[in-house]
């Protein structure tokens, strides 16, 4: 795509992980920051690390100064500062309002719409730490855009300015999309620290170093053969092996603070033999012979 909007004033709301990020990476396109919200002292050490000489203001007034606001606020916290700030009259008909949350569309600018505000949806599909290594991260990275279709190629372009690949997303798909993106990413940590819990336990003092090589090559092999590559005793059909994982798992739960390992170990095995079958890798009477195991 080669897209270059018209420079413009932005107005950052909040300074977040991800609003300070894509500010800095806007501004580094050639925008004017006019202004950026900080209320904790996280965000405002984050705001002035990586957004320089731009002014903290109040919400209401960014949005007064700003041709572009961006609204980079959990979601839960979405549909309240856009009522908030509809109803201090912050907004005009004309101005663009961008949100970089996952799970809504532009439907959540209903209010700011019914005054002529144009509302649209861009998400970046990458985890955050907050520092400047973010923006380099931002080079490729795949963002969700949604919109009317008259002002999509708009948020189409900046996503190009900052580097990333715009793919747009239906308005009625932006559920499932975020939580695809949530089930792969948050719940890989909770299995990781499940991993790193039990290496511990037995004397293992780097249990995330130990397991580096094995997960980043499981990681890699998923990322580029998809369920292809899936490989242990569940694809075996080793019932004897999950029966003495589930064993010592039991025997684990009772000393440590560990039932809930016990749970997910026991329902991810379920649905990747389940999988299997639907592969033909697992044949009927393995996947019974695994579920009774399971479950017994």
């Amino acid at each position: 795509m080669n897209l270059k909007p018209a420079r413009l004033k932005i107005g950052i709301i909040s300074a977040g992980k991800v609003g300070a990020v894509l500010g800095a990476a806007l501004r580094g396109a050639g925008h004017e920051i006019v202004g950026v919200h900080a209320v904790s002292e996280a965000s405002r050490d984050r705001a002035e690390t990586l957004l320089a000489g731009v002014p903290m203001m109040d919400a209401a007034s960014i949005a007064r100064a700003a041709e572009l606001l961006l609204l980079a606020v959990p979601d839960d916290e979405l549909p309240g500062v856009i009522s908030g700030l509809t109803a201090t009259g912050s907004l005009k008909a004309g101005q663009l309002l961008i949100h970089t949350s996952g799970r809504h569309g532009t439907d959540i600018f209903a209010p700011a719409t019914a005054l002529g505000a144009i509302g649209l949806a861009i998400h970046p599909a990458m985890t955050f730490t907050g520092l400047s290594l973010d923006i380099d991260r931002l080079n490729g990275t795949s963002f969700a855009v949604t919109g009317p279709s008259l002002y999509l190629p708009i948020a189409q372009a900046l996503v190009v300015e900052m580097g990333g690949e715009p793919v747009f997303i239906a308005e009625a798909d932006r559920a499932i999309y975020h939580t695809a993106l949530a089930h792969a990413a948050n719940h890989l940590m909770t299995i990781l620290g499940q991993s790193q819990q039990m290496l511990a336990s037995i004397g293992i003092e780097n249990p995330s170093g130990y397991m580096e090589p094995l997960v980043k090559a499981a990681l890699d092999n998923a990322l580029r053969q998809g369920e292809n590559a899936l490989t242990g005793p569940v694809a075996r059909g080793d019932v004897n092996t999950l029966g003495a994982h589930l064993k010592a798992l039991n025997e684990y739960a009772e000393h440590e603070n560990a039932a809930d390992i016990v749970e997910s170990y026991r329902t991810l095995a379920e649905s990747t033999a389940k999988r299997a079958h639907n592969r033909s890798l697992l044949s009927d009477e393995q996947l019974g012979r695994i579920l009774k195991q399971l479950y017994s």
